[in-house]
């Protein structure tokens, strides 16, 4: 698999939303631009133990470990723009539950493999 790192990332996003989906999550935006940056996906969690928790998810894919793990690319710098696109998001949807948390989804894609996807709950603090 030899994608573009565009085309690599929104390959990813649409591996992760699937897999969301698979496990029950409703996915209620996808790429939302904001001033402080980009928020991959925005879904529901209906199983959550608090009910319809909202998360945000930071996906991350990579061919190789050459630079790392893929949730090793979500730097404290990363977490905060994060935070600032997630409470603008909120703010800009004051319909949404009260609670809310942060998932990291890293997917590894090495030739002639499956993809390895490893969803991080709860994956950043600042909440």
């Amino acid at each position: 698999m030899n994608k573009p790192a565009r085309e690599l990332g929104k390959w990813g996003e649409e591996l992760a939303a699937n897999f969301l989906i698979q496990q029950g999550f409703s996915i209620l935006a996808q790429n939302v631009y904001t001033p402080y940056g980009e928020l991959d996906l925005v879904a529901q969690d209906p199983g959550d133990t608090l009910e319809n928790t909202i998360v945000f998810v930071e996906v991350k894919t990579r061919r190789s470990r050459r630079f790392g793990y893929p949730e090793e690319a979500v730097t404290s710098s990363k977490q905060d723009h994060l935070i600032s696109a997630a409470l603008h998001y909120l703010q800009d949807h004051p319909e949404l539950e009260d609670d809310w948390r942060f998932d990291v989804i890293a997917i590894e894609c090495y030739q002639n493999q499956e993809p390895l996807i490893h969803h991080f709950e709860n994956a950043l603090s600042g909440q």
